[in-house]
C-alpha cells in the first residue's frame, strides 16, 4: 500500500517530473490560526499544507479535531495552527522565532516533505530540524516538543529515501523529545483518504492523521 502513496505523490505533485526530482507543493497559502480556549496553556502546530489544511474549508484541518478533542475532555489548552503550504525545513527555521510566544507548552514541528520531495541535501534537513528544536528549547525551556516524521517516494535514489526516513528518529532520540513514527500512517496511498493529487488527506483522513497525533500528544497532556 505504501508503494501506492509513493506512485500517487509522485503524480499528485502536479507539474513536469523526472527521474531525479518532483515538484513540491506551492507556497500559496498563508498561516492560519485556530484557537477555541481562553486557556493561558498553548500547543503549538508548525508545519506545512498537511497542518494548515491544504484543500479544505477551515477547521477541518487535524488540530482542530485535537483541539476538539481537548475541549471534550475539559483539558485547557488552546491549539495554534501555524501551518504554511509550501513550508521547507530552510523556510520554517527562519519563521518560527516568529511563532514561539509565552504559555506555549507543546510545539509539534511537522516539516520535511517538501525537502525530500525537492531532492534538498539531507545535512540541510537536518541541520534545520536540529535548529528548530534547539530555538524551541532556548525560548521555551519548559515546553514539550514533538517531531512528526515523514517518507518520501524514491525518486531521489534508495539511499536519498532511506536516509531521510531516518533523519526524524535520529535526531528525536538524540534531543529526546517525543516522535510521531510517521504522521500520514493508515492514510498514505488510500485514493478514499486523500484528495485527488493523492498527497493531501481528505476530512476523513485528516481524523485518522488526528489520531496518530493523539497517540503521542494525548499522554502528554
Amino acid at each position: 500500500m505504501f508503494c501506492y502513496f509513493l506512485t500517487l505523490l509522485l503524480l499528485g505533485c502536479g507539474g513536469k517530473t523526472s527521474e531525479k526530482k518532483v515538484q513540491a507543493e506551492s507556497n500559496d497559502e498563508s498561516e492560519t490560526v485556530v484557537t477555541s480556549s481562553d486557556s493561558d496553556k498553548k500547543i503549538l502546530f508548525f508545519g506545512d499544507s498537511l497542518t494548515a489544511g491544504y484543500g479544505l474549508e477551515m477547521g477541518q484541518a487535524y488540530p482542530t479535531l485535537i483541539q476538539q478533542r481537548i475541549d471534550s475532555l475539559e483539558l485547557g489548552y488552546r491549539v495554534i495552527n501555524a501551518g504554511l503550504s509550501g513550508e521547507t525545513t530552510a523556510s520554517g527555521k527562519n519563521r518560527l522565532d516568529w511563532v514561539l510566544e509565552d504559555g506555549i507548552s507543546v510545539v509539534i514541528i511537522e516539516l520535511g516533505a517538501n525537502d525530500g520531495l525537492r531532492g534538498v541535501p539531507l545535512n540541510e534537513t537536518e541541520s534545520n530540524l536540529q535548529a528548530m528544536v534547539d530555538m524551541v528549547q532556548e525560548k521555551l525551556p519548559e515546553a514539550k516538543i514533538i517531531l512528526a516524521g515523514m517518507k518520501i517516494p524514491p525518486n531521489m535514489g534508495p539511499e536519498y529515501t532511506s536516509r531521510f526516513e531516518t533523519i526524524f528518529p535520529e535526531l528525536a532520540e538524540k534531543e529526546n523529545v517525543q516522535l510521531i513514527p510517521f504522521l500520514l500512517e493508515n492514510v498514505a496511498g488510500i485514493p478514499d483518504l486523500n484528495q485527488g493529487d493523492g498527497i493531501h488527506p481528505t476530512v476523513e483522513g485528516q481524523k485518522i492523521v488526528a489520531e496518530n497525533v493523539w497517540e503521542v500528544l494525548g499522554p502528554i497532556l
